[in-house]
């Protein structure tokens, strides 16, 4: 079975991988134990789950804007954070350019509810982070560590029992397909330019300025833009100021 995935450049095939073969994915780094997508030609491969991921999602976790699925990070340092587990990544993401939220592809698709055989009930995915989280200073009912107040948890179902554990310790599993959003009827808002500039004009609805949108795709490019733009003025702020101390010193 032939597939062409739009972060590579050649057609994948599916391919069953078997006992003592080795593959990591590149969309998640992790290790393939199962089917793949596979490029031969250039090493490439994908977890089945990873390469038919949606390219957009309404995730639950960020109600505001999809999330668009990226082959590799927005940012400059090539690299991003995880909301949902707090690790870094270098791969593929699901991210709102706008908010600056990315995910990894396993963390967008955690299941909903877990059951684990260290806990008599059954868990439930939370979302809810910051200073509304309380407890911050809690402590993993699995491994002990320290719980992040940013990141997600799996909490007991039932609330007498604050059990709350890290996303990664209780479970692995991933759910292919939940939060489906190929074609987003949300654009991503931007700030009209109207709304601040008075001498802009209102077009035919008056004194209401119209609205203007962008997709997410159109947002990412966007936002990417602005990274590297941002990037050249840091680099070129620090040269200027090695040039200037090398002419005050003696």
């Amino acid at each position: 079975m032939e597939y062409k995935h739009f972060s590579h450049e050649h057609t994948l095939n599916l391919y069953r991988v078997q006992a003592g073969q080795q593959f990591r994915c590149h969309g998640c780094q992790k290790m393939c134990n199962d089917s793949i997508y596979a490029c031969w030609r250039c090493n490439f491969f994908l977890h089945e789950h990873c390469g038919n991921a949606n390219r957009y999602v309404k995730h639950p976790s960020h109600r505001l804007h999809p999330l668009v699925l990226v082959p590799s990070p927005t940012y400059c340092s090539g690299s991003f954070l995880c909301n949902g587990c707090g690790a870094p990544g270098n791969a593929f993401s699901y991210c709102c350019p706008l908010c600056e939220v990315d995910l990894h592809v396993h963390c967008a698709y955690l299941p909903p509810n877990v059951n684990h055989k260290v806990h008599q009930h059954e868990l439930i995915i939370n979302f809810t982070t910051g200073e509304q989280a309380g407890n911050l200073d809690q402590h993993c009912k699995i491994c002990t560590k320290q719980l992040n107040s940013k990141n997600w948890s799996y909490i007991c179902s039932r609330g007498e029992c604050d059990f709350r554990v890290h996303t990664y310790c209780a479970t692995s599993e991933v759910k292919p397909g939940l939060y489906q959003d190929d074609e987003p009827d949300t654009q991503i808002p931007t700030q009209n330019p109207a709304a601040s500039n008075p001498n802009t004009s209102t077009g035919a609805c008056g004194n209401q300025p119209q609205k203007t949108g962008l997709t997410p795709e159109e947002a990412l490019a966007e936002v990417m833009q602005m990274q590297l733009q941002m990037q050249m003025a840091q680099d070129f702020a620090q040269m200027m100021a090695s040039f200037n101390l090398s002419h005050l010193a003696p």
